[in-house]
């Protein structure tokens, strides 16, 4: 791979809780909801969410977090999470880059 096909794959894709429309996506917990597929219980009992898929509040806007690695990693579940957001018109944006940028 190269050094520019590698930079395609650092950082986030940030699926937001808002239509097109600017509606605020419901339910109020989709992002955990969306988050869970690639979660596990951990040896705690407790859910634990994927450092490459997790649910966070940006802007009072809750949010589903994709690290980009995900696209190589699993491009299966990469392409779930993309397609949900797309059949439910959902906004996608770049999230943090990689600190090297």
């Amino acid at each position: 791979m190269s050094a520019a096909d590698s930079d395609h794959f650092l950082g986030e894709i940030v699926i937001r809780g808002v239509t097109g429309a600017g509606r605020t996506f419901r339910p109020s917990d989709w992002a955990e909801r969306l988050a869970s597929v690639a979660s596990h219980m951990g040896a705690d009992n407790r859910l634990n969410y994927s450092p490459n898929v997790r649910p966070a509040s940006r802007d009072g806007i809750r949010c589903v977090v994709i690290n980009r690695a995900l696209e190589q990693e699993e491009a299966r579940l990469f392409r779930f999470l993309l397609d949900f957001a797309r059949q439910n018109d959902l906004v996608i944006v770049d999230g943090r880059q990689s600190p090297r940028n």
